[in-house]
């Protein structure tokens, strides 16, 4: 079982909290031991690295499943026009592998707009010194259409403990009270046409080009750290990671109409309040359901979201919090970017035998410096966490279902979502997975893999 550093009860939901410092006893020793990090205390060569023109198709060795940017979900959906439009941009990326013996590897992805061969943005990661002579890496992303991962070169052990810290963020958000500074507006440079062309979660979107495709500017955002279910995460068009994630914790900054009665929790009195009321630095830890989908994103492209806070617990399907006050998604915590890279925020995530532990510390507003934990069983109350299972024999295929996803042209079948006998690895991310949303600048250290001590 995972250690909680002071339980709490809230309605159903059992949170940790501290008062001060990190997690005692987690990092520091405890049941774990260290058995790789990464500190960017040494150059990178992750900028360096030439681009490689990305072939599409089941040969790419990005390729995933029916879901990839040109994956046959899509074609399905949308028809010819879906094709058409892919062939207006090609896709450049990057792949390198750092940190000792190789056990991180940088994702790198540029879209390539007018197809001149080159990549439209240099996003990359450097290894960089921070005020204080601090090292930490910077994953910079000065262009909307592409996108950054760090993530591992292997999948995970079986049970882990992995964390890294945040030392910088500049993905969208509030300062002092407003979206408009530096320039920019919730962290995008203010050109026209910043769309999510070609991608949507209904497929193309017919009698509309590129620029007339829905703005993204108004929705920014960050993956502090989110297990994936499988080996090789990449940027990829956005509808396609919302199929593919076990355990999150992101952010997501956004003033859009649709999550104008959304809630935040405040820890430190355990009660919500409207998202719209803070500054929209928010952390959100979900654990995806196996057992429900959203009908409306992406006719089921989308698991729908479970959220265990200091505030209680909510799953985004109904309404919640005092007199079902509240929609949309539950925010934990929010972030005080102010005061970064002074301070810092840490993350970690565990897999133990009986679940996942989503944790994040650091100086949050309204608690001051705080630890915040909450754990779901891989089955809990009939709910499990979507694709939980490492190995067949840790799933028996109860949770399986046929998908029906629709679109202008046509439907595209999931015949079996969560089949007997599958398994799935565990891979997280940190950073922006979205090749056609996000932009901004991040600083994050010592990224940390961890095992039971008793293993050996």
């Amino acid at each position: 079982m995972s250690r909680k550093v002071a339980g709490v009860a809230v309605g159903a939901a059992a949170v940790a909290i501290a008062a001060a410092g990190w997690p005692v006893g987690a990092s520091a020793g405890g049941q774990w031991k260290l058995v790789a990090r990464e500190r960017f205390d040494r150059p990178l060569r992750v900028d360096g690295a030439p681009w490689r023109l990305d072939p599409q198709g089941p040969r790419s060795p990005w390729h995933v499943d029916a879901f990839d940017d040109d994956g046959e979900a899509w074609r399905r959906l949308s028809g010819p026009l879906f094709e058409r439009q892919m062939k207006t941009l090609n896709v450049f990326r990057k792949r390198v592998a750092f940190g000792e013996r190789g056990w991180l590897t940088a994702e790198v992805a540029a879209v390539d707009k007018d197809r001149d061969g080159r990549p439209d943005s240099r996003p990359g990661l450097s290894a960089v010194s921070l005020p204080g002579g601090r090292t930490a890496g910077r994953i910079s992303e000065p262009s909307w259409d592409a996108g950054v991962l760090i993530r591992p070169t292997r999948p995970l052990p079986r049970y882990y403990r992995v964390e890294m810290t945040l030392r910088g963020i500049q993905f969208g958000g509030k300062r002092n009270g407003t979206f408009d500074y530096d320039g920019r507006h919730n962290g995008y440079t203010m050109e026209p046409c910043k769309t999510r062309y070609p991608w949507t979660f209904q497929g193309a979107l017919p009698g509309r080009s590129r620029c007339q495709y829905p703005d993204v500017t108004r929705e920014n955002g960050f993956y502090y750290l989110t297990i994936l279910d499988y080996a090789t995460p990449a940027p990829h068009g956005n509808p396609g990671i919302h199929f593919r994630r076990k355990v999150i914790m992101d952010g997501y900054y956004s003033d859009d109409a649709r999550w104008k009665n959304a809630a935040t929790c405040n820890p430190k009195t355990r009660k919500m309040y409207r998202t719209f009321e803070g500054t929209f630095n928010g952390v959100n830890a979900l654990f995806p359901r196996g057992d429900l989908f959203r009908e409306t994103a992406n006719n089921n492209i989308s698991n729908e979201y479970y959220a265990k806070t200091a505030c209680g617990e909510a799953s985004m399907d109904r309404r919640y919090g005092p007199g079902g006050r509240f929609e949309g998604h539950l925010t934990s915590a929010e972030l005080r970017p102010e005061l970064l890279p002074k301070a810092a925020y840490r993350f970690a995530i565990e897999r133990d035998r009986t679940g996942y532990t989503l944790e994040m510390s650091g100086p949050f507003l309204h608690t001051g410096q705080t630890t915040l934990r909450v754990h779901h069983d891989f089955v809990e109350n009939g709910r499990p966490i979507w694709h939980y299972n490492q190995t067949p024999g840790e799933y028996d295929g109860r949770f399986d279902r046929r998908l029906v996803h629709k679109g202008p042209a046509g439907t595209y079948t999931t015949e079996h979502s969560w089949p007997k006998g599958s398994a799935y690895p565990d891979s997280f991310i940190i950073g922006d997975p979205h090749l056609n949303y996000y932009e901004g600048e991040a600083f994050v250290d010592d990224i940390r893999l961890y095992v039971p001590r008793d293993q050996g």
